[in-house]
């Protein structure tokens, strides 16, 4: 059985296709203006899979257009929503529900992947996400804040001194201490992420009783990584990779 995998955050549409227990190469694409005739071409082209399974969380008119291009591709989309427990996964918020389900499904992947360990999975993305599942694959809960980039936008957009300030001039440097505003608010926003998930780490080693591997991934993740002191591994594909998990238990299409 080949089944189409699918990630679709808020501006970027990932995808990759699962045959048996191989994972094809994924593909990556910004899809802020497909309509459901990019979604049809882009991701089903001449060999329709037998079935889809999607990760979402970019909302109902993306989700709608991708249901109606995998209708005309003669399958049907099935969206992932959050259960208590799945995957290995049991899930710590008090209403499952609640949790980005792209964590949810990131949580997954890095459960499978790294079997026995404790993880501390970020994804860097228009947020910074970061949640804690232990060894057992009990999900302990996470933290949201301003991916850098994000933090970057709203400190230009939201103060005019700084803005004003960050226009053109040199580059300033690469450190912590940036010599220029535009540098010192850049690099200020990534140091401010890096910080953060060391921190978390500490935190979650007196949960699980030992420093948990962090599993870096989303489109931010580069510049986070060299400024972490704690272990890591960045793996940009997390979210198919718990997509696959989850699809070993699909039920057969019964209309195949």
């Amino acid at each position: 059985m080949t089944v189409l995998l699918v990630d679709i955050g808020n501006t970027r549409i990932k995808w990759a296709r699962l045959k048996g227990a191989r994972l094809s190469k994924a593909w990556a694409a910004v899809h802020s203006d497909w309509r459901v005739g990019d979604y049809r071409r882009r991701l089903f082209g001449s060999n329709p899979p037998e079935q889809v399974l999607v990760s979402s969380v970019a909302g109902s008119k993306v989700n709608q257009a991708l249901a109606v291009a995998t209708r005309r591709a003669g399958a049907q989309a099935q969206f992932i929503t959050v259960p208590r427990r799945g995957g290995g996964v049991t899930v710590g918020y008090v209403e499952p529900w609640r949790l980005g389900v792209d964590r949810f499904v990131a949580a997954v992947g890095a459960h499978q992947l790294f079997k026995g360990v404790a993880v501390c999975v970020v994804g860097v993305g228009t947020a910074m996400t970061i949640d804690l599942v232990g060894a057992d694959g009990r999900h302990r809960g996470g933290a949201i804040v301003p991916a850098p980039d994000l933090m970057v936008e709203t400190l230009f957009s939201q103060t005019n001194g700084i803005r004003r300030r960050a226009q053109g001039g040199a580059g300033g440097g690469t450190g912590l201490f940036g010599r220029s505003t535009r540098a010192a608010v850049i690099q200020g926003s990534r140091y401010a992420a890096a910080a953060l998930i060391d921190r978390a780490v500490e935190e979650a080693a007196t949960l699980v009783g030992r420093r948990p591997l962090v599993v870096l991934t989303g489109g931010g993740a580069g510049v986070v990584r060299p400024l972490l002191h704690s272990p890591c591994v960045g793996v940009p594909d997390l979210v198919l990779r718990g997509l696959a998990v989850m699809a070993q238990s699909l039920p057969p299409d019964p209309r195949r």
